[in-house]
């Protein structure tokens, strides 16, 4: 690839007005306005100070402009650019939406998670986004530490946080966040909750998973939901929330005394090699020759609390250890990860589907790399917002995905930005009242792209019942 005309011969001029550089909101937003988004932030959004005006236009614009790619307040005014105000009314300007995070308080910012279990329930309703979740659905809830600089940020503390594999004590704040997937379609998020940041995991966590729960129901995941989460949340409270909301668990058990003693109760034959990194399939014997096997026990957890006292499964996966054991010690040659549950799984499918709780990890990164780059303000309840609002972006992003292609149904946001949200147009108007988006010829992805757009431009679908 070369450059086909000389430096002196070439110019650059931002003149043009009928030019975007992200044509792709085009049909996310006309999916929103279908959902009544608009509407939903008017009806439950109620702020009682002078910045807080005008919600169902704001609110919005930050959705928007985190799903263009947006990670701090300054880069919403990516709304605000060539042909944007023939697209959309009602933008407003950076330091205008700043000022309106700030006049958050936690009520309102519970109002607004409000608006985002409604609009997801549109969402559902118009889109496959969920459309298996009426037989197997896995609601995952974890927590991340999002780090931050500074003693402005209210609210921040030390926290533990994984990075390059190791944990270290980081200063920041510490997003609770739940997630509903299903085999065939990528998470939606039906929870986020910002707490400060030196918040254990399992703080609060029994409510957030009761109403975690309500909305996954709510959004379509009627049939089978397993609840599946680390080590940080296995306490008798959240696992009873499960039980008393009829969702199976799946929880990585701490490894204590109890645990450990159970485990070496484990007779050797009842433990079964799997296919794992390495392994090798033995032909003669029909079954895999591996360094790691699975077996499963009764366990009864928590049984010095009566409220709390719950016996299911406790399927462990064991491996060598590469390293010498230490003396003495109860169960030297192996490595072992318990997991308690009662999921209706026969027992190598419950302990693989445990391990998938991992894509969880997958949508904190989506995040990361989108709107929560940076917890952006001073003010812990206007970043709870921005949090609040991340989860909308997210699924309207995802759902919108879900029209344009199998492949982007699963993608990665920052895929899905990349190949059909940022893509440039020039507008032109033909007869009264009519918008034509002229976009790049060749483009690899006009097929899907054209698939959110035809969708969301055609009258839109009833809701179903």
């Amino acid at each position: 690839m070369r450059l086909l005309h000389s430096a002196r011969n070439t110019s650059a001029l931002f003149d043009d007005p009928n030019l975007v550089s992200c044509a792709g909101l085009v049909p996310v937003m006309r999916l929103a306005q279908d959902c009544d988004f608009a509407a939903l932030v008017a009806e439950q959004v109620k702020m009682s100070v002078a910045v807080g005006a005008n919600t169902a236009l704001k609110v919005p614009a930050i959705v928007a402009g985190m799903i263009a790619g947006a990670d701090s307040i300054d880069d919403l005014d990516v709304l605000r650019h060539g042909g944007m105000d023939k697209l959309f009314g009602g933008v407003r300007a950076p330091s205008t939406l700043g000022s309106f995070l700030r006049g958050f308080d936690w009520g309102n910012v519970r109002q607004l998670d409000v608006v985002s279990r409604r609009l997801l329930n549109e969402l559902a309703a118009r889109t496959p986004v969920l459309s298996d979740a009426n037989v197997l659905a896995h609601l995952d809830i974890d927590s991340a530490q999002r780090r931050v600089y500074g003693h402005a940020k209210q609210g921040a503390g030390f926290g533990a946080a994984k990075v390059g594999g190791y944990t270290l004590r980081l200063r920041g704040l510490n997003p609770l966040l739940a997630a509903v997937s299903t085999p065939t379609r990528a998470p939606v998020l039906v929870g986020t909750r910002l707490r400060g940041g030196s918040a254990n995991s399992a703080r609060g966590a029994a409510s957030f998973t009761a109403e975690a729960i309500t909305t996954a129901r709510a959004a379509g995941a009627t049939g089978l939901l397993i609840a599946r989460m680390d080590s940080a949340f296995y306490n008798g409270a959240t696992i009873a929330a499960c039980r008393r909301n009829g969702v199976r668990f799946s929880v990585t058990a701490r490894m204590d005394k109890k645990i450990t003693k159970a485990i070496a109760g484990i007779p050797d034959h009842a433990w079964t090699p799997i296919k794992y990194p390495n392994a090798i399939y033995d032909e003669d014997e029909q079954r895999w020759i591996s360094d790691a096997e699975v077996a499963e026990t009764s366990y009864t957890a928590f049984a010095g609390n009566r409220k709390h006292r719950v016996t299911a499964r406790l399927i462990v996966r064991r491996v060598r250890r590469l390293a010498p054991p230490a003396q003495g010690e109860l169960l030297p040659a192996w490595r072992h990860h318990a997991i308690f549950t009662d999921s209706p799984l026969p027992m190598l499918a419950a302990e693989t589907d445990h391990r998938d709780h991992a894509i969880i990890e997958q949508v904190i990164a989506d995040l990361i790399d989108g709107p929560l780059a940076h917890l952006p303000s001073g003010d812990f309840a206007a970043n709870a917002a921005w949090l609040s609002c991340a989860a909308i972006a997210h699924n309207l992003l995802r759902a919108a995905a879900t029209l344009a292609s199998r492949r982007h149904g699963k993608a990665r946001a920052a895929t899905v930005r990349h190949e059909l949200i940022n893509i440039p147009a020039r507008l032109a108007h033909r007869g009264r009242d009519q918008l034509i988006l002229h976009l790049p010829q060749d483009w690899p992805w006009r097929d899907a792209f054209e698939g959110a757009f035809d969708t969301t431009h055609r009258a839109p679908p009833a809701r179903a019942a």
